[in-house]
């Protein structure tokens, strides 16, 4: 079985977590979700998507579950990972003025789980203004330098200049992270978590309403060097997020990649080979990315 995935969601107060995690879960794919949280009054669930709650543990609709873990944050995780059935992912959403780089860790430190992704969220009209509180700056700027990828939220609530003017400061001030913007938490699940294209659980129509992101199916002929190929896709300008699985010279091998950061795995059982990689539309080029696999080979071979 797989190492489980979990996804760190962190930001100063009001940057918008609580709105990213209520769009997963109603846009969830059909995921399982497990949102972890310090208390449950931190995380206000939209109402509609609760079935029941009983003993520190909600019920939400689409098999998702949220669970208030207090000062046990590794208690909880490893009872998410004893359940049945398990998660398909578990999203931590961070305390707004905690260091996403310590719950990581923390994740690291429990068997059959993984640290899959650190997202950072930065209000768009905010954090400037905040990253110059002397009482603030500190926290501001080690969150921000934690992430795997930035998500500027509240993005239609400055005009186009500001929004560029904020990017481009974020970019100074943190080379090499990738940024995107995000109205209401809407992103596709896919870019957020990485969530993989299992046959049974395609997006529906609107799920798929996430104009500004585009998606396209990378699969390699033949074995490919895993690590080589996501080093590639991380440094690929277009590729935000990819998942799925390649040929490796020893079996199958689950690869992952967020921002400029990959992993990979060895994957047990049968699967279809297959990456899929997410980014935004203007920047994702499908030519350049299904290239790859053959300048990978290529640059083994001239090794």
């Amino acid at each position: 079985m797989m190492d489980l995935p979990v996804s760190v969601i962190a930001g100063y107060l009001g940057a918008g977590k609580t709105t990213l995690v209520n769009h997963l879960l109603r846009h969830n794919e059909g995921q399982r979700l497990a949102v972890l949280v310090n208390e449950f009054g931190e995380l206000p669930i939209d109402a509609d998507l609760i079935e029941s709650a009983d003993d520190g543990l909600i019920s939400i609709a689409g098999g998702c579950v949220c669970c208030a873990f207090g000062s046990d944050l590794i208690g909880a995780l490893t009872d998410i990972r004893n359940m049945s059935p398990r998660p398909d992912h578990v999203l931590i959403e961070a305390s707004g003025v905690a260091l996403p780089a310590s719950i990581a860790a923390s994740v690291r430190l429990i068997d059959g789980l993984r640290s899959d992704a650190v997202l950072v969220l930065a209000d768009a009209e905010q954090i400037r203004r905040n990253a110059r509180n002397t009482y603030l700056a500190d926290t501001i700027e080690r969150q921000l330098s934690q992430a795997d990828m930035l998500l500027l939220t509240k993005a239609d609530l400055v005009s186009k200049q500001q929004l560029d003017e904020v990017r481009d400061w974020l970019k100074g001030n943190h080379p090499g992270k990738r940024i995107l913007p995000v109205v209401s938490g809407q992103i596709p699940i896919s870019a957020a978590l990485g969530a993989l294209p299992f046959p049974a659980r395609q997006p529906s129509a609107a799920d798929t309403a996430h104009s500004r992101f585009e998606s396209i199916v990378l699969r390699p002929d033949g074995i490919v060097d895993a690590d080589a190929l996501g080093v590639a896709l991380a440094n690929d300008p277009g590729v935000d997020r990819a998942k799925g699985f390649v040929a490796g010279d020893e079996g199958m091998v689950l690869l992952h990649v967020v921002g400029n950061r990959h992993n990979t795995e060895a994957a047990s059982g049968d699967h279809e080979v297959g990456v899929i990689c997410i980014g935004l539309k203007d920047q994702l080029d499908p030519a350049r990315i299904r290239g790859l696999p053959d300048a990978v080979r290529a640059g083994r071979a001239a090794e």
